[in-house]
């Protein structure tokens, strides 16, 4: 690994990029966020209700999901949207799953209630990192949101039971890179997704080699600077939330 490495942007190897996360920025959704990591701009808005889908009813639990969706121009070329081929993308359908699971690991189901959130993620402008971008900011939402749901008293406490947010790793010439943008991701020669918790545990783990397959020891230097990565992360949503 080349500790001096420094990136197109100036980064270094081990430097994620600038974040900022603005709460309440869409004030009819019970829950909004908008994160900046870089160029990545994404919108997550919170929406509340009294009940769950059929499929959960009467179970006394819960329920926290996601739609994911890229506006035509975030990225250099317009793109249709969905709706124009009458359904979902796959890579779509696979980024608001991920989103959907990572929320639900911090929620308790059951204190919830038989409620759901919705959590609808928009990007805006897209350089990289766009489901990584959303995980952390639907979380800003979602606490908003459940906030909300106590000051409504609908609920005696947040039914949270950690922070969760996540972050990309690259493996490029042999050397990792953190908090990919669009230029790195496209010609990595491996990239990761994680997701973890506030206290360190892992989420969700994704990894995928482009070319060559990568030695199984880098998985634990990923998960390393990954952890390390997420922690100006978690320090922007707890600003965010006050």
């Amino acid at each position: 690994m080349n500790i001096d490495l420094i990136r197109a942007d100036g980064r270094r190897w081990d430097q994620a990029r600038s974040v900022r996360i603005t709460p309440g920025c869409q004030p009819f959704a019970e829950g909004s966020a908008m994160i900046e990591m870089g160029n990545t701009t994404v919108l997550c808005a919170a929406s509340v209700e009294e009940q769950v889908p059929r499929w959960m009813q009467g179970r006394g639990s819960g329920w926290v999901t996601a739609e994911y969706d890229m506006l035509p121009r975030a990225t250099s070329s317009r793109r249709s949207r969905d709706r124009d081929s009458g359904r979902t993308a796959s890579r779509s359908q696979e980024i608001q799953r991920l989103i959907g699971r990572s929320l639900r690991a911090a929620t308790d189901l059951k204190a919830l209630g038989e409620r759901a959130v919705y959590l609808d993620c928009d990007v805006l402008q897209a350089d990289g990192g766009t489901r990584t971008a959303a995980i952390t900011g639907a979380f800003v939402a979602l606490q908003l949101a459940l906030e909300s749901l106590v000051s409504a008293q609908k609920l005696d406490s947040i039914p949270l039971v950690c922070s969760i947010a996540a972050i990309s790793v690259g493996l490029s010439n042999d050397n990792l890179l953190l908090d990919l943008d669009y230029s790195e991701d496209s010609t990595a020669d491996a990239d990761f997704n994680i997701v973890m918790t506030d206290a360190g545990s892992v989420v969700e783990f994704q990894g995928t080699a482009e070319g060559n397959p990568f030695p199984r020891q880098r998985v634990g230097e990923v998960l390393s600077l990954a952890a390390r990565g997420l922690e100006p992360l978690f320090a922007a949503q707890r600003a965010a939330l006050g």
